[in-house]
């Protein structure tokens, strides 16, 4: 029997050589690239972290395999490569908390990390040790992408301090876009439901180095501390630890992309926060996905671009619409399909929109999109961006 998310899989996977620059849900297996430098002198403190984590990891849903491989120029460089059946259930497992605390151990011995992933399109020789024929699959066509690395940030303030706290993102100096010869920040977008901000950014080239020169400008620095004591989840910027912690948590993956193809001169970005009920985050993040495949088929949509970002039970969608918001609610909502309008709304959760079930559960498109829409904070584009 064929489930939902498996032809939500086929179609994506179908469709991703022609619009998709980015998308976890077209169902092939992920392959997981962790660089990483260790401490001069902690290299046998480092092998005990990851055989303990290793023992861990491999009772995860979704684990396939994993290597681990040390450097024959530099002891201190080390890979770690983990093979999982799709990146759905590895993103489940390195947002969680309990992902969090597995890696704990580690951070006393590695100086530095850098973590890829990758969907698999080719290989060569048999399948994997313990795989089940015709269970290995592939992605079947590469993606056309745009360019640009979407990636989004999520915290909570302290209710009451929403307005102060608004003041103080919008009123920062833009850092400076070029952070080196082959990267550049293209766009920065921040937005509030509530009492949760959400930052997006696009950039151009390396997200790590830019997110590190963003990091390092007085600017944002001193932004970053006024808004400290509003904070709900504490955080100390000059701990390392501390503010790892903090944007690990933080952090909001884009999980899919589409374009419709389409530029519009009176183009207006906007944010829509979908909190999910415990544990469907994700399934809501690859029903949105799916409604988004179609909305990019209208040619006279309202919709030209949609960004998907999802952690845990927070599921936000960023879009680019041209002409009113209010004119055509249903494919700005990601409610182009009626049929699955109803499973949307049932996987929400109505007490983080302040509407109880019943009323979530009959809410016409409109009033959805009033109490889902995020208030614009700032939008920001780089010169040339």
């Amino acid at each position: 029997m064929t489930t939902t998310s498996e032809r939500l899989s086929e179609q994506l996977t179908h469709q991703a050589s022609q619009r998709v620059s980015q998308s976890v849900f077209d169902g092939s297996r992920l392959r997981v690239v962790l660089l990483v430098d260790v401490y001069d002198g902690a290299q046998q403190q480092f092998l005990e972290a990851y055989e303990q984590l290793c023992n861990q990891v491999a009772s995860v849903p979704g684990h396939v395999s994993d290597q681990l491989c040390q450097s024959i120029e530099n002891p201190s460089q080390w890979l770690i490569t983990s093979e999982w059946e799709s990146a759905p259930p590895f993103l489940t497992w390195v947002n969680s908390e309990e992902h969090v605390r597995m890696v704990e151990p580690l951070h006393s011995c590695v100086r530095d990390t850098r973590s890829l992933r990758f969907h698999i399109v080719r290989e060569t020789g048999g399948p994997a040790v313990g795989a089940e024929p015709g269970k290995r699959r592939l992605q079947t066509s590469p993606r056309i992408g745009d360019g640009l690395i979407r990636h989004a940030l999520t915290f909570t303030v302290k209710p009451g301090s929403e307005e102060t706290v608004a003041k103080i993102l919008a009123g920062y100096a833009s850092p400076e876009p070029k952070v080196d010869d082959t990267t550049r920040l293209c766009r920065t977008s921040l937005f509030m439901h509530g009492n949760r901000v959400v930052r997006a950014i696009e950039v151009r080239g390396d997200l790590l180095a830019a997110l590190r020169h963003v990091a390092r400008q007085p600017e944002v620095r001193a932004v970053e501390e006024a808004i400290n004591p509003y904070l709900e989840q504490d955080r100390d910027l000059d701990d390392p630890e501390s503010a790892r912690i903090f944007f690990t948590r933080a952090a909001l993956p884009a999980v899919h992309h589409v374009t419709a193809g389409q530029e519009s001169p009176d183009a207006v970005r906007h944010a829509l926060y979908y909190p999910a009920r415990e544990g469907r985050g994700l399934r809501l993040a690859e029903l949105l996905a799916r409604q988004d495949e179609a909305a990019a088929d209208e040619p006279r949509g309202p919709v030209l671009r949609s960004t998907i970002f999802q952690r845990d039970d927070v599921v936000v969608r960023l879009v680019d619409v041209r002409g009113g918001l209010d004119a055509d609610p249903g494919p700005v909502l990601g409610l182009t399909d009626r049929g699955r309008a109803a499973e949307l709304t049932s996987l929400l959760d109505g007490a983080a929109l302040g509407m109880d079930g019943s009323a979530l559960k009959e809410c016409a498109p409109a009033r959805l999109l009033t109490v889902a829409r995020m208030d614009l904070v700032t939008d920001r584009r780089a010169p040339d961006a």
